[in-house]
């Protein structure tokens, strides 16, 4: 008996060095004894029975999922690839591993499908106006899907969304035609503010005696054509009343 005590003490060492574990802050520990769910560890030192308990550690912490592109067709029958990434965190690790096989494969992969069947019941302007209220629409649908797996979504951003070569032409196209269309418009408007200045111009100046034909001097004055070359100015019949009454005047003050 005194001979077998040491090598107890020697295997009830080994024993509780063996089934010593250590749980990080971010971490929960399930405890399984003989295959059924016992306990829940917090973090910091503990211990498990060898061979007949087993721990798994679950991280609590925001983990994120990319969701590869893919090609989606749209409402309108708009051909799309797109792609997106999911955040989610674990916040029952029981559940996280007594409910589902993998919880990250099945959110990225649950995430993928609930996209392919948002998307494709949206039109090609709406996917590209409202995006964000897209993505809360896929997040609405996967955190309550994946909450009995213990997972809670955070958000889903959609990444990229890339249009067919066809497509992008006929944007642009799109896109080229409403720039000349405003161009056209401000040009207008330009032309109708002068208008009315101009208008408003010749009221001041017909309200002045000989006014509009001092204008017209002055405008004449400034052209400077080529000497080899004649300029012809036909004078509308106010011009010339105007100059008679000029004239006239020059010569009652002489």
């Amino acid at each position: 008996m005194i001979i077998f005590l040491p090598i107890l003490l020697i295997f009830g060492f080994f024993l509780i060095l063996s089934g010593l574990r250590t749980i990080d802050q971010y971490e929960r520990g399930v405890v399984l004894t003989l295959g059924k769910y016992t306990t829940t560890r917090t973090p910091g030192l503990t211990w498990v029975f060898p061979v007949v308990q087993r721990i798994i550690k679950v991280d609590l912490r925001i983990a994120t999922v990319d969701i590869p592109q893919q090609e989606v067709i749209t409402k309108d029958n708009v051909t799309v690839g797109i792609n997106a990434v999911v955040y989610f965190r674990v916040n029952s690790a029981e559940r996280a591993v007594l409910e589902i096989q993998n919880f990250k494969h099945a959110v990225a992969l649950y995430a993928q499908a609930t996209l392919r069947d948002v998307i494709g019941g949206v039109e090609l302007d709406t996917l590209l106006s409202e995006r964000d209220k897209i993505a809360e629409d896929i997040k609405q649908i996967v955190d309550v899907a994946t909450d009995p797996w213990g997972i809670e979504v955070g958000t889903i951003k959609i990444q990229d969304i890339e249009l067919p070569a066809d497509m992008k032409r006929v944007m642009a196209k799109q896109a080229e035609s409403e720039r000349e269309r405003r161009a056209v418009i401000i040009r207008a408007e330009g032309e109708y503010s002068a208008s009315e200045k101009l208008a408003k111009a010749a009221e001041v100046l017909s309200s002045v005696a000989g006014g509009i034909s001092i204008r017209t001097l002055q405008t004449i004055e400034k052209i400077n054509p080529d000497p080899s070359k004649t300029v012809i100015f036909a004078l509308p019949l106010e011009v010339t009343e105007g100059l008679r009454g000029l004239a006239g005047l020059a010569k009652n003050n002489k």
